[in-house]
């Protein structure tokens, strides 16, 4: 059984900026005296803790106000969940580059697990991509300094940097326990999100036209390249469509709502969240002014690393009965982050709701169910990543990936011929019928 990994990059994200100044909220739950009395009393012990360290603690340097601030901050949003963290101003910035695809690094998506700095997934065509880290390996140097108990926003401080300048990762590859060094040069990671748009092969198409896309994760402009190539598919007579979503780990909820809402009709709820506040609670619609596309047969490539946006587009198009799900169940990511600045330019990610498919069935710690179940050994996702290399650097690589057959994409494949011979037949036979 695969390993899942709960993973930072894949949140669904809901900014709320707060302009300069205090923002008061009541941090007392329910009523009466007693409450209120216990809620201060926290307080008043916090505080005190926190002058007595800064006047009685050995190390002046490392007891100032902000620094302790801060520190409180970060164990307190870590304590609550994986997904809930504090932010310094400079990894806001970054956060804010991440979800418009454009950012320096090595385009690695890290999370800490069970006190170890683990890759989610290399991001495509980027350094780490192309060196060949594999998702699930762990990060246990960089730059010769060990990265256990490291801060999640200080490894990701550690992987970023000036552009053309090398890094050194020391990897411990989970399947193998074998030990490797690389030297990545940091990059401007410019990420196309929708990717590999074409008519499949006739020996898995047959004698329909199948077409193919791939969606990386979901950024500002995955909703727009997704319908311009769709308009290219169509104009080429596309009767059916694979959509692969496998290994996405997510991103902005509104690009999964709109990325949902080019194959349902205008207005349609694809996805809701609920939290403790009213505000918290929303159904997300599909676009009014959504182009109308025709309904051709879809199938859903799904797999463990498919998560929160993914999982959004998948339960909605599997839920409205617009697609098969073909694969395996999906991460399990159902909790959305809501990013809020703070005053001093940091901030918080916290996690405020759960989301439900429009049936109201829960994702989170569940995943989606494929209709069709279809898995591939390690050997075949390794060569499934392979195969999404720009370049192959050997000969042998070439030789696996001529042999290699994505039984996952075969299963797709199936199922919407099998879907449009029946449609034929339905038409063929309603058509003899008029007669």
């Amino acid at each position: 059984m695969k390993k899942r990994l709960f993973h930072s990059a894949c949140v669904l994200l809901v900014v709320i900026q707060v302009a300069v100044g205090v923002r008061v909220y009541s941090a007392v739950a329910g009523s009466g005296e007693e409450k209120a009395d216990a809620g201060y009393t926290s307080m008043a012990v916090f505080a005190r803790a926190m002058q007595i360290i800064r006047q009685d603690y050995v190390d002046e340097k490392k007891a100032d106000y902000d620094q302790l601030t801060r520190a409180a901050m970060r164990g307190m949003l870590s304590s609550l969940d994986p997904h809930s963290q504090f932010m310094e101003p400079v990894a806001f910035k970054e956060m804010q580059d991440d979800t418009h695809s454009r950012f320096g690094g090595l385009g690695l998506h890290v999370t800490i697990r069970d006190g170890s700095l683990v890759v989610v997934s290399p991001m495509e065509a980027s350094p780490g991509f192309r060196a060949g880290i594999q998702p699930g390996d762990q990060i246990v140097k960089i730059e010769g300094k060990p990265t256990e108990k490291m801060d999640i926003n200080d490894a990701i401080g550690m992987l970023r940097g000036e552009v053309g300048k090398p890094v050194k990762l020391t990897i411990l590859r989970a399947g193998t326990r074998e030990i490797k060094e690389y030297s990545l040069v940091r990059e401007n990671i410019n990420v196309a999100s929708v990717k590999d748009a074409k008519l499949l092969d006739p020996d898995l198409a047959g004698d329909f036209k199948v077409g193919y896309l791939r969606i990386t994760q979901f950024s500002s402009p995955t909703a727009d390249e997704l319908g311009a190539r769709l308009d290219e598919l169509e104009k080429k007579g596309m009767q059916a469509l694979v959509l692969d979503l496998r290994h996405n780990p997510g991103g902005l909820i509104d690009s999964a709502v709109n990325v949902a809402g080019q194959f349902l009709p205008p207005k349609t709820a694809v996805v809701s969240t609920e939290g403790r506040l009213p505000s918290q609670s929303r159904v997300y619609l599909s676009q009014e002014n959504a182009k109308v596309r025709p309904k051709y047969p879809i199938a859903v490539l799904i797999n463990w690393g498919s998560a929160s946006g993914s999982e959004i587009v998948a339960g909605a198009l599997k839920d409205l009965k617009r697609a098969i799900l073909v694969g395996e169940t999906t991460f399990g990511k159902g909790s959305v982050q809501s990013v809020i600045q703070l005053q001093d330019g940091s901030a918080m990610r916290l996690t405020t709701a759960k989301y439900y498919t429009p049936s109201k069935q829960v994702i989170h710690e569940r995943g989606v169910t494929p209709n069709i179940h279809a898995t591939l050994t390690a050997e075949q996702e390794r060569l499934l990543m392979l195969q999404r290399k720009d370049e192959l650097a050997s000969e042998s690589d070439k030789k696996d990936l001529a042999a290699f057959r994505d039984s996952q994409l075969e299963r797709a494949a199936d199922a919407l011929k099998g879907t449009l011979i029946f449609q034929q037949k339905n038409a063929a036979d309603k058509k003899a019928s008029s007669k």
